[in-house]
């Protein structure tokens, strides 16, 4: 028993020895030589054309049965959490028995040339104080 434990201190002293040998990180103070390359980000994409995007993926933001009428986006954004954009749009739009429910705004995040993600926008989204153009 006691030769195991000591096997194991020993295993685990040099494992944690060997870890300490690896490459030194870009910000180490070793020459320059001997740091890890910094890799470079991907670039940011382009601004999408969200006047066609929403136009060809309205059932991405809308559903079918709300009856989205007059359609209004607002200019792409870059989204502060990610490295996509976001937009508004807002429609009048009916609930699914035919009732006007009115004006509705959303705030959809896109990424790749795709909507991903959609909510109902807040006061903090802003998109009050956005100017609109329809789609």
């Amino acid at each position: 028993m006691r030769w195991v434990i000591i096997y194991t201190a020993l295993l685990a002293g040099s494992a944690l020895a060997l870890a300490g040998c690896g490459i030194a990180d870009s910000r180490s103070p070793v020459p320059e030589f001997m740091r890890a390359k910094s890799s470079e980000p991907p670039p940011l994409e382009p601004p999408p054309d969200i006047k066609q995007l929403v136009r060809e993926k309205l059932d991405s933001v809308f559903t079918t049965a709300s009856n989205p009428r007059h359609v209004q986006v607002s200019a792409p954004r870059r989204d502060l959490h990610g490295r996509g954009w976001t937009a508004c749009v807002k429609a009048d739009l009916s609930s699914v028995n035919g009732k006007p429910l009115g004006s509705q705004t959303y705030r959809i995040t896109i990424s790749g040339g795709v909507i991903i993600y959609r909510w109902r926008a807040e006061a903090e989204d802003n998109c009050s104080s956005e100017s609109y153009e329809p789609v």
